[in-house]
């Protein structure tokens, strides 16, 4: 889907959003009903939690879609792995729950690798034009991204506590189609033939891709899918070597180590503390 959306660089991210959230419907549709679970998917009990969760969704794809115009591929999407992170900081910060010492430690460093692979960009820091910069302002809408991104993600764990997760999907990607349709008089321009296979194309993998996540968490614990996600980060920096020509960065490949690493060490250290509460109760029933 990222690779598809970078080849169509010249489109407004407003407009990338349009097609991505509209023609994922298309296989969302489809498979629910081949499932025979249309029905299900559009009964809600919660419209203006969907539109919420709409609006952070679609101001964390359009920065990030601005950004794979900006930047080169692998160091976009490495730099959108530092959500997970912040969803730790702001469950703190807005939800009060408690983090202990260990997780906190993993987000400043997974920060400090963001940091890195942002520092080369922001030319700011050298006496250059920062914000003229068309690196550094795409740097700057990854990092808004991640924190809509990560906004969005606590959005979705208050839905999913009355909402079945295919009325979550479908309903973000209506709102996402009709917000996103909002910004057409801000400078749509009419796509090339090719660039209209392009964007469809990037709507039906991301739908396809939003399916298939979907159906991993229905079977396997969190901590075991998590890792495989960021096997993203190395396709992206093949596919951008082979079709974009971006050469990966020393900065850029220490930085999204570090995000990984600190990442993982999240989730595992989540997922032993799940396995000890899990043998506590186990424990405490008679």
């Amino acid at each position: 889907m990222s690779t598809l959306l970078k080849a169509t660089e010249t489109i407004p991210a407003g407009q990338m959003v349009f097609f991505r959230s509209f023609f994922a419907l298309v296989p969302v549709l489809a498979w629910l009903l081949w499932q025979r679970r249309l029905g299900d998917a559009i009964r809600t009990t919660r419209p203006v939690g969907h539109v919420i969760r709409g609006l952070v969704g679609v101001a964390s794809m359009s920065c990030g879609f601005f950004a794979l115009t900006r930047l080169p591929l692998p160091e976009a999407t490495a730099i959108s792995y530092a959500a997970p992170l912040l969803i730790v900081v702001f469950s703190a910060v807005l939800l009060h729950e408690r983090v202990h010492v260990f997780r906190w430690s993993a987000v400043l460093i997974g920060m400090v690798g963001v940091l890195i692979i942002l520092w080369p960009r922001l030319t700011v820091f050298s006496g250059g034009p920062a914000l003229a910069d068309a690196e550094a302002v795409g740097a700057l809408a990854a990092v808004c991204a991640a924190i809509f991104s990560a906004f969005a993600m606590l959005q979705v764990r208050a839905l999913v506590q009355t909402e079945r997760s295919e009325t979550i999907v479908t309903y973000f990607f209506i709102s996402a189609s009709i917000l996103s349709l909002m910004t057409a008089p801000w400078g749509w321009v009419w796509p090339t033939p090719d660039q209209t296979a392009l964007l469809i194309g990037a709507g039906i993998a991301g739908g396809i891709g939003q399916l298939l996540l979907t159906s991993c968490y229905r079977y396997a614990d969190m901590s075991v899918i998590a890792p495989f996600e960021y096997v993203s980060l190395i396709l992206t920096i093949v596919i951008g070597y082979v079709v974009f020509s971006d050469i990966p960065t020393g900065p850029m490949l220490m930085g999204a180590a570090i995000i990984v690493a600190s990442g993982i060490a999240v989730i595992l250290r989540e997922h032993i503390l799940g396995l000890d509460r899990s043998r506590a109760k186990q424990a405490s029933t008679p």
